[in-house]
This record gives C-alpha cells, sequence and structure tokens, in this order.
C-alpha cells in the first residue's frame, strides 16, 4: 500500500490508507450525545487539524496482491496494554500529532496515563481500549519509518476486537479521529454494561473430548437454581484449537471452575477485565455504538480486513457498520479467522505477519493456530526499540 510511505501520517492528510484523515466528516451534523457537545468536538478538530484531502489518495487504490507476495498486520485487542507504552515513539512528529488529536476527542491526557498510568486507571475498559488503539497506530507509524516496504507491501490485516478499529484505519475505511470516536462510545458503554451485572470471563484450555456448549449449559442450569433469572454463560472467543474464553454471569463461571475436571477442562484463569465482553450482557452498548457508525463515514478498505464476527474479508462499508455492531455481542472468531487469513495452496510460501501494538499474545495464538505462518512472525512493539533509543 504504496501512498502510505509517499504520504506519511498527516493530521488532516492520511496515510496510505487514508487513515489519519483527521476531521470527521459526517453525514449529520452532530456527534450523539447533543449538539452543543458535537458542535465542541468537530471545533476542537477543526482547530487542530486541516480539512485537505492528501494529494496521494487518488492512488491510494492499487493493484491487489496475492497473500503469498505481501505481508499481514495484526492489531492487539484489551488485555495487551501496559504502563508506558508509547514511550520513545514521540520521535516520530505523526505519533505526536496523533497523541495530540485523541486528547482533544477524548477529554483527557491518554499519552500520560500510557506513559505513567496508573495501572488501575489505564486498565479500565473506558481508557484501555482508546489507548491500545492509538498505540498500535503508533506502532505502524514507527515500523513505516523502520521498514517502509514492509507497510506499502501489506495485503491484509486483522484486529482483535477493539483491534479491528485500529485495523480498519490502517486499511483506509476509518478516519483516525472518527474511529478513536467510536472507540471511546463503545468502551464507555461496554465498561457501564459490564458495572450492571457481576459477570467476568474465564480462559479455558480442554481436552480434544470437551464439549464447551455442553459446560455452558450445565452452568446455566445451576445459576437458574441459584434464582438467576437468563442467565449467561457462552463462549465469547475462539483463540485456538482446545482453547476456549468462556464468559458470563461470575457464579456460572464459578461453577465451571469447580468442575474442570468433570468437563474436560485442563486449565481454567480468570481474566482480568471487568466484564463478560461479547456476549448479550454487553447488549446495552450496542445502541450507542450503532448510533456513532450511522454518522460516520465508512469507505471500502483498500486491502483485506477480516472481521472477528465470521472471519470473513469486510466486503463493503455497510457490511463494516453492520459487523462492528454486531461484534459487541458476538464471540471473537479469531481462530477461523487466522484460517482464513493464512489458507493457501499446498506449497506455496507464507507471507511475512507483523503485530503492531502492544504485547505479543496474537503471535502467541497464532503460533498454536498455524505454526508454519508463526516462523514468518514479527513484532512490533508499542516503544522504541532499545538500540534506537542509545543512538
Amino acid at each position: 500500500m504504496g501512498s502510505w510511505a509517499a504520504a506519511t501520517w498527516r493530521l488532516g492528510g492520511c496515510s496510505a490508507r487514508g487513515g489519519l484523515r483527521g476531521v470527521p466528516r459526517r453525514r449529520g451534523s452532530s456527534l450523539p450525545g447533543g449538539g452543543d457537545r458535537a458542535a465542541t468536538l468537530s471545533d476542537l478538530l477543526q482547530s487542530s487539524v486541516g480539512a485537505e484531502e492528501p494529494v496521494a489518495a487518488a492512488a491510494a487504490r492499487r493493484q491487489w496482491r496475492s497473500p503469498q507476495e505481501g505481508t499481514v498486520l495484526l492489531f492487539p485487542g484489551q488485555g495487551s496494554q501496559f504502563v508506558g507504552m508509547g514511550r520513545g515513539l514521540l520521535r516520530y512528529p505523526a505519533v505526536r500529532d496523533m497523541y495530540r488529536l485523541a486528547e482533544k476527542v477524548l477529554g483527557y491526557d491518554l499519552l500520560s496515563l500510557s506513559l505513567e498510568g496508573p495501572r488501575d486507571e489505564l486498565d479500565r475498559t473506558r481508557h484501555c481500549q482508546p489507548a491500545v488503539f492509538v498505540a498500535s497506530l503508533a506502532a505502524v507509524e514507527k515500523l513505516n519509518h523502520q521498514q517502509p516496504e514492509v507497510v506499502e507491501s501489506c495485503v491484509a490485516a486483522a484486529g482483535y476486537s477493539v483491534g479491528e478499529f485500529a485495523a480498519l484505519v490502517f486499511a483506509g475505511a476509518l478516519g483516525f479521529a472518527e474511529a478513536l470516536y467510536a472507540v471511546k462510545v463503545r468502551a464507555e458503554a461496554m465498561q457501564k454494561a459490564s458495572e450492571a451485572v457481576p459477570s467476568g470471563m474465564l480462559s479455558v484450555i480442554g481436552r480434544r473430548e470437551a464439549n464447551y456448549k455442553f459446560a455452558c449449559s450445565e452452568a446455566r442450569k445451576h445459576c437458574e437454581s441459584l434464582g438467576i433469572e437468563n442467565p449467561v454463560c457462552e463462549i465469547s472467543n475462539y483463540l485456538f484449537p482446545d482453547s476456549r474464553v468462556i464468559a458470563g454471569h461470575l457464579q456460572a463461571l464459578e461453577f465451571l471452575q469447580e468442575n474442570a475436571r468433570k468437563y474436560y477442562f485442563t486449565r481454567t484463569k480468570m481474566l482480568p477485565v471487568s466484564g463478560a465482553f461479547h456476549t448479550r450482557l454487553m447488549e446495552p452498548a450496542v445502541e450507542p455504538l450503532a448510533e456513532v457508525l450511522k454518522s460516520t463515514e465508512i469507505q471500502k478498505p483498500l486491502l483485506c480486513v477480516y472481521s472477528n464476527v465470521d472471519g470473513k474479508k469486510y466486503m463493503h462499508s455497510k457490511h463494516i457498520q453492520k459487523l462492528l455492531v454486531k461484534q459487541v455481542v458476538s464471540p471473537v472468531m479469531w481462530e477461523q479467522t487466522m484460517h482464513s487469513v493464512y489458507e493457501r495452496k499446498q506449497g506455496t510460501e507464507f507471507p511475512y505477519t507483523y503485530e503492531v501494538g502492544p504485547g505479543k499474545q496474537l503471535g502467541a495464538v497464532l503460533k498454536k493456530c498455524n505454526l508454519k505462518a508463526w516462523k514468518q512472525y514479527n513484532h512490533v512493539d508499542a516503544l522504541e526499540d532499545e538500540e534506537a533509543a542509545e543512538t
């Protein structure tokens, strides 16, 4: 995607992906949440970035390449954040611009929170989702400076949960400011939904004979016996063979832990998250996100981006709008997505894969899903490399 290098991240312009278009261009006159608030956000964005379209935008629609001829970028999700991410990347002017604009969109200093914490605040859903989103795109800028050919030859991208928004910005389907505002609304709504019901997520590794859906059904019956109406306990993440994340009411997850041997679970671990993400307990978050996306300009991606909902490529803007909303209450089909991304004829070489952003979790999962593809894996952290920092 050569125009990323040709017109590097410029607020008010764009990268190769049209990614930092900067000013949200909306079909309506206001953002959800009231006219004054919308006007304020619009004014902030207009004053901090220009509305100029990039010269290279027309050149961004390039010839498609087959996956084995290009690179693949993976964008991490919530849980990968750490205090200190972004340190050293401010040497790139575009990264400084990203964090400057983020402060205006979010209403708080995301850079300071990312660099200094406190960790408890950074780990809150409403903060960590925007933090991971911006840090991942900052890592792309780092990659573009260090190895521009990797970015130029990218043919496919996928993002885990909130990482899907970063992947779509990278692919030119969403503008940076628009996507960040959507992530803000999504994160705040998901945190509010999680606080309404005592719930959580349980990472499970099972033997081949494990029947996860049956175990969830039994856990729901247990909850009903405790007087819980319409209990939730379902698979929320398909990670790799024999590994699932189950989410729902806390009482259901406790039941599964206590009966792990009965259901052929070899290991269970509660995840440090505040709610049952990607289940119907997140239904209160659907409408706020849907309202934002209705008034957000979405374009067809300039490269293949794969949806968490079904593991398939996004086809057009309405498709993106629909599935980004559905994703909030649907399981993340990451194992299926990895199969779609790396499916190829026998004997065909695998592309180089770059995980861009904090953490290496997606690389670890890729190793379990496809060992041959993982051998071409690289990580681009949301930190400056030690060697570069010393020079």
